[in-house]
């Protein structure tokens, strides 16, 4: 039985995969599905976030640890998560059978201004600005990771935001050790299979597509899917994987 974890992005929780982690399930019947918080969000809110994407996997790997979870994972896994994902299967590749990185980017591969798209700097100035409403900071956040604008998925997304929000500091602790992570140079450690939305207006899909050619690895792009691709497309994610799967 394969063990699929989960991993959101930046002051994202495991809750915010939606309906997404239970079509993954429906998907794949005979796998576990895990989806793990990382510190600082969502259920480890009162935790502090480490500075450094090593920190966030020494995390995964211990909450895992406590749950009696035990390798080798497949790892599903977005942004920031996706950058833990790389950084777990190349410091212990042989707890990583697979890995899926949806919508991520690295250095020393990307410049900046297409790992972060200069057209959200104002908008993501004001999500940290104290006093923005929780209303206008979770519009904005699906204005910017979706193209598909499902507004359905707000009401959660706030109940979610008030029950455990993260701290300005975790926020900041997390961009950080996003910003100064490197990925390893070479071709990657473990079977790969990147997944990215063309239209993704915080992260340039040129990210994708370098690190594809990097890696040697395979890369799928959605045609009309912005960040949040499990969001704007679910079904489309389940039939790359998949598909990926049984070419194994």
């Amino acid at each position: 039985m394969a063990t699929w974890i989960l991993l959101r992005g930046l002051t994202r929780e495991s809750r915010h995969w939606g309906d997404f982690a239970g079509l993954f399930q429906q998907a794949f019947p005979e796998a576990r599905v895990v989806t793990l918080d990382l510190p600082g969000n969502g259920r480890l809110n009162h935790q502090r976030s480490p500075t450094t994407v090593e920190g966030l996997v020494a995390d995964c790997r211990a909450q895992l640890v406590q749950r009696q979870i035990a390798p080798p994972y497949h790892l599903l896994a977005m942004s920031l998560g996706a950058m833990v994902a790389v950084a777990w299967s190349h410091s212990h590749p042989q707890e990583v059978a697979a890995q899926v990185l949806i919508n991520t980017s690295m250095r020393p591969f990307n410049p900046f201004y297409q790992r972060l798209r200069p057209a959200n700097y104002l908008s993501l100035l004001r999500l940290a600005w104290p006093g923005t409403s929780a209303e206008l900071c979770e519009h904005t956040i699906l204005r910017i990771t979706s193209r598909r604008q499902d507004t359905s998925v707000l009401p959660q997304w706030l109940a979610l935001r008030r029950a455990n929000p993260v701290s300005g500091r975790n926020a900041l602790c997390q961009l950080w050790a996003a910003a100064r992570f490197s990925a390893p140079a070479g071709p990657l450690a473990v079977p790969s299979l990147l997944l990215a939305g063309e239209l993704d207006q915080l992260v340039s899909v040129a990210c994708s597509r370098r690190l594809a050619a990097v890696w040697q690895c395979p890369l799928q792009v959605h045609p009309g899917a912005g960040h949040d691709l499990p969001l704007d497309d679910g079904p489309w994610v389940l039939a790359r994987v998949a598909q990926w799967l049984s070419q194994r």
